[in-house]
């Protein structure tokens, strides 16, 4: 061995090096794109259910649940 000389990589025969490419086809693109939006989707409806679980009552119309309360706080009176 010269130390002189640098190391060179041999190519081992029948083994093929993959070549890199960047062309999808339409279906693949298409494919991509229903993939992200389903992400965005899956975001979203995270997001608000971490919102209704950290303050359940903000999402509710104040007259419904106020309602509620009126007729519950009205069971409960003796007559």
């Amino acid at each position: 061995f010269d130390p002189g000389q640098t190391a060179t990589a041999l190519p081992v025969p029948g083994v093929a090096l993959p070549i890199p490419t960047l062309s999808l086809t339409l279906e693949q693109k298409a494919a991509f794109v229903f993939i992200f939006f389903l992400f965005i989707f899956l975001g979203l409806l995270i997001v608000r259910c971490f919102q209704i679980l950290l303050d359940p009552y903000r999402s509710m119309p104040s007259s419904t649940w106020m309602d509620y309360m009126e007729k519950d706080t009205s069971d409960y009176c003796l007559p």
